[in-house]
């Protein structure tokens, strides 16, 4: 694949150096608009970050999020509501308006358009800080501040570029980055591994790195119905257990749920897997060949997403099916490095900004 992967890596360079000189425009706004994104196709942590920026943010000003809904079924510019389903405005967007009601959730592939339609809100619902999420690619809009995510078990340095490997950008395209955070870290990643990482990164001096790892929270009912009152470490040992995973890497919450119950069952699916009546099929002869038939079936939690509206599930089900939610902690000093830095970006250009959007 290495021809195609030149050919690839041309197209987004002269892209890039269009944009770099200005022979394409790139848009900036009057309010603070952060994006989240990352160099590889596939899940390297980015609505976890995005997340973690509402809680940072939601309780100082009002917080909007602008996403493409990935694999939604509409089209457009849509602003997420309570009757909002994941088919509609896509699985992370649903996630995030489901556990975070009180922020503005909107969905558009045209991100000028998306960013112009939530600044054109009611004074009391325009947000004062837009959450671009996925959004390093999208360069017609200049972000005031870039935070770039990197999977620690397969680094952007270490890959390669489309269809050869998974980068959708040169490694170099790093530079753009504000900050960069090397996701997915374990809890007891090494101070030697981390100089490491660093050393191959080779940021540049104004470029802020930050190691996170995945913390998994107590289960919570994917329906009413559910109640769970324990976390992974509280599962019983002799319990059986059914895992559905239709994520991009589900591997460390694989790791994690095995080392607690009897037996567990793991069914994965593709990233962002629309289940079926053949899904739950093979579902229920899992759970009659475990012998667990009243046992608890756990998901990831954008899985819950899509479970949540879904038909086929059965309603016997609904008391029993729960999801692992997961929180970014930060390595290495904690939060509060990481915290300062955003909040003081977000304080300076609200307290600063000319109020008018420039073309560049």
């Amino acid at each position: 694949m290495w021809p195609c992967a030149w050919l690839y890596g041309a197209g987004v360079r002269i892209r890039n150096l269009f944009f770099d000189r200005g022979l394409l425009p790139s848009q900036s706004y009057p309010v603070p608009v952060i994006c989240v994104g990352n160099l590889t196709a596939g899940g390297s942590g980015k609505t976890p970050m995005v997340e973690y920026l509402i809680r940072l943010l939601k309780e100082r000003y009002r917080v909007g999020v602008l996403s493409r809904g990935y694999k939604r079924k509409k089209r457009g510019y849509v602003l997420a509501g309570e009757a909002s389903t994941g088919r509609e405005i896509g699985d992370e967007c649903y996630q995030m308006k489901y556990k975070y009601p009180d922020v503005t959730v909107a969905v558009d592939a045209n991100r000028r358009r998306g960013i112009r339609n939530l600044l054109a809100l009611p004074e009391d619902r325009r947000p004062q800080v837009i959450l671009l999420d996925d959004g390093l690619q999208h360069r017609y809009v200049r972000p005031s501040l870039s935070l770039l995510i990197t999977d620690c078990s397969r680094p952007y340095y270490r890959d390669k570029l489309l269809p050869a490997g998974r980068l959708r950008e040169p490694a170099s395209s790093a530079d753009r980055a504000d900050i960069v955070v090397v996701s997915k870290c374990a809890a007891w990643l090494p101070a030697v591994e981390s100089h490491l990482i660093r050393e191959r990164l080779n940021l540049k001096p104004n470029q802020s790195l930050f190691f996170s790892t995945v913390t998994y929270l107590p289960l919570r009912g994917v329906f009413p119905e559910a109640h769970a009152a324990c976390t992974l470490d509280g599962l019983q040992k002799e319990e059986r257990i059914l895992l559905i995973t239709g994520i991009a890497r589900p591997g460390p919450l694989i790791e994690a749920v095995k080392k607690r119950p009897e037996r567990v069952e793991v069914i994965s699916f593709a990233d962002h897997h629309d289940f079926g009546k053949k899904d739950v099929r093979r579902m229920k002869t899992a759970l009659e060949r475990m012998g667990a038939a009243r046992s608890p079936i756990l998901c990831t939690e954008k899985d819950a997403a899509r479970i949540r509206n879904n038909p086929h599930f059965p309603e016997a089900w609904r008391n029993r099916i729960y999801y692992v939610p997961i929180e970014v902690k930060i390595l290495f000093g904690g939060s509060e490095p990481l915290n300062e830095l955003i909040l003081r970006h977000v304080h300076f250009l609200i307290e600063n900004r000319n109020p008018t959007t420039t073309d560049k």
